[in-house]
Order: structure tokens, then sequence, then C-alpha cells
């Protein structure tokens, strides 16, 4: 197992090298770049912001210190949007005031010596190191997709066993019903529905609406200060919550029912084992193995992209906020820095979920494969 896990992580590079290239390849003929948005400032300043800028000022946002090692939008032969009436010089002191003076193959291998030191550089329009974003952003959304994901795991799990074991009983009937009925509620539907209902929309006001703790949070005692967490995240999980156990359910049952058709099965109720053994000593190690695939990806996707509309609702500055205005910004050093982050997590995570494969299932031998 051990050389296959060094085999995994040797691929790691070549393939997060891939990625990045596409995406920085992409990046290159998307317009609105930085450049051409701080052009565009500049034309809305007049003739005196311009003469400022060329003589070495600059009230850009967030423009002092970037780094400018990224993929430049809009870039064609030094020709921008919106940059007609403007200095040549003008035009140069932007392009690099954000590192948009060097080739694009030079941009991209400096980001890439960079990044392998965990070196994001600045963000172009927050006057913030990419990496301090990033820590700052990083508990809220930890928060939602941990709590998320493991409460979905530990409701479907046992439900999805129980709704197999009781295949087409009035159990299983009316639990599906409520099962299909959260899966077609949206989650941010459901967020807004749970602030009419107990965050003083309309009915009760039993629960915060901002953020994840009170304001003077750190004067509470630390038992307060948990009480005081879970009743701030108690909504923007519970949101989450009712539309994701609903497919994991559904794959957990399903799974029982595949493995409890089996011979195996069969033959072991025949030799007399308890139906308890049965099912969990012999069917759940086997239906359990399609559900762990799934974790990573949901967990990864709660993190990054899944919390982006609660956060926005519940006003909860996470990392999906983060991407989503740096994409509308166009901040690339954020944009850059996330995409790689987040890409070496899902396939460090990829590795973890082969891992507990062979724990659940000694039979899975990795070793054997050329991976």
């Amino acid at each position: 197992m051990l050389a296959y896990i060094i085999r995994r992580l040797l691929l790691v590079v070549p393939t997060l090298f891939g990625i990045m290239l596409v995406n920085f390849a992409v990046i290159q003929f998307a317009p609105g770049g930085p450049v051409e948005q701080a052009i565009a400032t500049w034309q809305g300043h007049g003739a005196a912001a311009t003469s400022r800028f060329a003589g070495g000022g600059s009230d850009v946002p967030g423009a002092e210190g970037a780094q400018g090692e990224l993929g430049g939008g809009g870039i064609s032969s030094g020709k921008y949007r919106g940059a007609q009436g403007l200095r040549p010089e003008v035009i140069a002191a932007i392009e690099k005031q954000y590192g948009f003076d060097r080739p694009p193959h030079e941009r991209f291998f400096r980001m890439l010596r960079d990044y392998a030191r965990f070196d994001f550089g600045e963000s172009y329009f927050s006057d913030k190191r990419v990496i301090d974003l990033l820590v700052e952003k990083m508990p809220v959304s930890v928060s939602l997709g941990l709590w998320t994901t493991l409460i979905i795991y530990l409701v479907s799990i046992p439900l999805g066993v129980r709704k197999a074991v009781r295949d087409d009983s009035r159990f299983d009937a009316w639990s599906s019903g409520v099962i299909v009925a959260g899966y077609a509620i949206p989650s941010f539907l459901f967020a807004v529905l749970m602030i009419v209902l107990f965050s003083g929309g309309r009915y009760f006001d039993i629960f915060p609406l901002r953020g994840l703790t009170s304001e003077n949070w750190e004067d509470f005692p630390w038992w307060r200060q948990i009480a005081d967490y879970f009743w701030h995240i108690t909504l923007p999980v519970l949101s989450m919550v009712i539309g994701g156990f609903a497919g994991l359910t559904m794959l957990t049952k399903n799974s029982f029912l595949d493995q409890i058709k089996l011979q195996y099965v069969q033959t072991a109720r025949a030799k007399g084992l308890p139906e308890s053994r049965v099912l969990y000593g012999h069917v759940f190690r086997n239906a359990m193995l399609i559900v762990i695939a799934g974790f990573p990806a949901m967990f990864i996707g709660i993190l990054f992209t899944g919390a982006l509309l609660i956060e926005v609702i519940f006003s909860l500055d996470g990392l999906g906020l983060l991407g989503f205005e740096a994409a509308i910004n166009r901040d690339y050093p954020v944009m850059f820095a996330t995409l790689y982050i987040f890409t070496l997590i899902g396939m460090l995570m990829q590795i973890v979920r082969d891992v507990m494969y062979t724990i659940i299932d000694p039979r899975i031998d990795f070793e054997s494969r050329h991976v």
C-alpha cells in the first residue's frame, strides 16, 4: 500500500501542472482582466488621474505590491478595450503595475515557482496577501463543510440501511416521500424559509442572521462560546443538510439492496448466521464502498461551491463567497490560489479515499495496480 500511495503522490505534480496550465491558457482569452479594469478606472478619473499614474502614482485599489504573475485577460498585441486616448506609457505602467509586462509563459512559470512555496502574492483589489485572505475565510467554510458532511453521513447511512432492510414497507414509503421533498427544495430556498420562520423574518426570532459568532464572543466563557457558535451555525448547516442527505440515503439503500440479493448473503443466512451479523458483518462492508467513494467529492463540493448562496444569505464571509467575488472582479491571484489549493486538496482526498477502501475491505489490493 505504501508504494501505491507514493505513486499517487508523485502523480499529483503533473496532474496539478496540467490543470493550472489549462486554466491559465483559458484566462488569456477572458475579457475584462485587471488591466482593462484599471484602464476603465483611469478613464473615469480623467486626465489628472492618468498623469498621476504615468508619473508613478497609483490609485488603483490593491495595485500596490501586487505580484502580477498570473494570466492577463484580454491581452491582444498590447491593445485593450477602452484604452483609446491613453498614452502608451500609461498603458505600459498599468501593465507593469500588475506584472503583465512579461510574456505569458514567464508569468506562468513564475506563478508555479511561487505556488510551490505556497506564496500566492497579493490580491489585486483588497490590499491583502492572498494566503491571509484564505486563512481569514477558511474557518467559515470549514465549519460549514465539516458539520454538513458529518450530519449528512450520520443521518443518511443509518436511514439508508433501515430503508433497505424494510424495503416496500410503510416506513420506506413515507420516508421516501420526505426524502424526495427535501431533495426538491433547493438549499438556498430552504435557507430563506428558515429565516422567515426562525430568524425574525415573520414568525419567531430565535436564531441570529449574521456571522458565526456574536460581536463580543471573545469575552464569553468557554462554554458560552461553544453555545454561541452552534447557535449561529444551526440554520446555515440545516439549510445545506436538508437537500444533501437525500441522494446519499438513496445511494446507501440501493447499494444495500444490490448486496442483499447476491448469493453470498443467501449462503450466510443458510449457515444460520444472525441477521445482524449478515447485514453488518458482510453486507455493510461491501455496500459502503460506493458510499465512501463519494465522500471526497461531497466534502470538497460543500467546502468550496456548495455553500456559496448559503454564505450570501446568512452573511457568512467564507471561501465560496471569496471565490465568487474574485471571479467577478478578475482578481487572478485569488482565483488561481483557490484553484491550486482546492485541486491539491481534492487529489489528496482521492488518495485518502483509496486508503479507506483498504481499511473497510482488505480484499482490495491497490499494490497490484500500475497507477
